[in-house]
């Protein structure tokens, strides 16, 4: 059972009406601005024209409010997003960025020469290769062996390296 505490109660022996106290505290803290105000999106927004296949950092964006509550997702929220990331295409200033507008750096670019590295076991094989697609870390691309021609797949690895997968 509950026992009723002497705090709980009024000067004249009847319970003090928490329920509307406590109901009166929530609605001033949803009303204040503070609250609103925190509770706003943000949205990243050019500075000036950025054009495709530069590189983005903070000084060419900036975060703003989000004032339409009609915008549709998939835009970026925050500066760590963009970070390091490169421009499909050309970017308004004024406007938000789409996410589907931005990519990673690439590791790898097409025709550029690169080492090729095939692992089995004990037994590992390197020769100079040629990338027939630009790609990024983590991508599974093909390259030409620079002194046979033959075509191979393999994943591209940080330090710009390609393993050769097994067929």
């Amino acid at each position: 059972m509950f026992r009723r505490s002497a705090a709980n109660k009024s000067p004249n022996g009847s319970p003090v009406r928490v329920r509307t106290a406590a109901f009166a505290v929530a609605l001033a803290a949803l009303l204040s601005p503070a609250t609103v105000f925190a509770e706003r999106p943000t949205a990243v927004i050019p500075k000036q024209t950025i054009y495709p296949g530069e590189t983005l950092d903070e000084s060419l964006v900036e975060v703003v409010d989000v004032t339409n509550p009609n915008l549709t997702d998939g835009y970026v929220r925050s500066i760590e997003e963009i970070e390091g990331k490169v421009t499909k295409r050309t970017l308004l200033p004024g406007r938000v960025i789409l996410a589907s507008a931005l990519r990673d750096q690439y590791a790898v670019e097409r025709g550029s020469t690169v080492r090729l590295i095939f692992n089995n076991g004990a037994l590992t094989i390197t020769a100079a290769g040629s990338p027939l697609q630009d790609a990024a870390v983590g991508d599974l691309i093909r390259a030409r062996n620079v002194d046979t021609g033959v075509i191979v797949s393999g994943t591209v690895m940080a330090d710009g390296t390609i393993h050769v997968v097994a067929k």
